[in-house]
């Protein structure tokens, strides 16, 4: 149930509020002044705060301007009866999500009071799915083949350098670009991810490069494309080796000289987007059989970074196993299994060709097949090797 805090030095326009909120079925708690509204602060968590701007021992704008560092995720909805537009834009500029004054419009009030919650809702949502993504980027492991991949984010990561990470399907490419955009002065912007061999090679310019209404066919309104989107963060080009030659081109142009086109269109478009390029597929070969552009290769790779293969770094499978059984069990709304360490150890032997995306499916299977414990029978009956 919605919790609200209201701060006012006021005790009749307190047990007014409170009344007309809790017949609204929220919680209210109340502050006769801003030091106990701040103590209450730490002390509890609120979804929105009522709070008066004129009030004595310290005003609601100081109370405001110490909530951001107590609770920064309260909405803070200033109420004033010596109000005026300077008086509002001060409180929003400091980080309040409105301001309404005295007596409050009720309407007005439970409106801005709904709003406010439907706020600090999506930013806890969007808080909870920042950390669920940067969870599944988490690479794990402590292998000496990780640590060196680590040591090469941590040194790249932070720089605007051009990266081309290389290594075989299901090896961990994307969680490598996500920890590069995740440590990198642009974390705060997009990370925009294309699956190069997802999209057909006619509509691949379309998708990077966005279209113009009319330019084709299907053409019916207007496309912004992925280098316009990622602006200002990062573009991840996954399978750049099975990209057509006349994409080639122009991601080459884009490159060079930091401007687009839309397809059907003239003008050009200055984008800063940080490119990340991923393949699984032999560049060097590629360039020689003439289906990769050499310049492309040399412009993308300015920095190589190759994610071994799940073969060369068998110490990581057991940290890896765990945390599968961790987060399926999590995802399945259940209580995560113990596996037995000579079913570990069978693990550990087996030829894991698919990488960690084959691990977690066998990890899977075997909490789906297995009882409380998975032993090393039902590895070997159900690991499908």
């Amino acid at each position: 149930m919605p919790r609200i805090l209201i701060i006012d030095d006021e005790k009749a326009i307190r047990n007014t509020l409170k009344e007309i909120l809790e017949y609204e079925s929220y919680t209210v708690d109340q502050a006769e002044d801003g030091p106990t509204g701040l103590d209450m602060l730490i002390k509890n968590k609120y979804d929105v705060v009522l709070c008066d701007i004129k009030m004595p021992k310290m005003d609601g704008i100081e109370v405001l301007e110490r909530a951001q560092i107590a609770s920064p995720d309260a909405a803070f909805i200033m109420v004033s009866a010596h109000g005026n537009i300077d008086t509002a834009v001060d409180a929003t500029k400091k980080g309040a999500f409105d301001f309404i004054q005295k007596p409050p419009d009720l309407n007005r009030l439970l409106v801005t009071v709904r709003n406010a919650l439907d706020r600090t809702k999506l930013v806890t949502e969007t808080k909870t799915l920042k950390k669920k993504i940067a969870k599944s980027s988490e690479m794990i492991g402590s292998s000496p083949e990780l640590e060196a991949v680590r040591k090469q984010i941590a040194k790249v990561a932070p720089t605007d350098a051009r990266v081309l990470i290389t290594g075989p399907n299901g090896a961990g490419k994307e969680m490598v670009a996500r920890q590069l955009h995740e440590l990198s002065n642009r974390a705060g912007g997009p990370m925009i991810e294309v699956n190069c061999a997802a999209i057909p090679s006619e509509l691949i310019e379309s998708e990077l490069f966005g279209h113009e209404k009319g330019s084709f066919t299907s053409a019916v309104k207007q496309r912004i494309g992925k280098f316009e989107q990622a602006d200002g963060g990062t573009l991840f080009l996954d399978e750049i080796g099975d990209m057509s030659l006349s994409a080639q081109a122009k991601v080459l142009r884009a490159l060079q000289e930091n401007k687009i086109t839309r397809v059907g269109g003239e003008k050009e478009i200055s984008v800063n987007v940080r490119v990340i390029a991923a393949t699984n597929k032999d560049l060097q070969q590629e360039i020689a059989d003439r289906n990769f552009r050499e310049d492309l290769y040399h412009r993308l790779s300015v920095i190589l970074i190759k994610v071994p293969a799940l073969n060369d770094r068998r110490d990581d499978i057991g940290d890896l196993v765990q945390r599968f059984l961790q987060d399926i069990a999590r995802d399945y709304g259940d209580k995560p299994k113990n596996i037995d360490p000579k079913a570990l150890e069978y693990l550990k032997g087996l030829d894991w060709r698919g990488n960690i995306r084959e691990l977690r499916n066998v990890v899977e299977r075997l909490i789906i097949m297995s009882d409380d414990t998975i032993t090393e029978a039902d590895a070997k009956a159900f690991a499908g090797k």
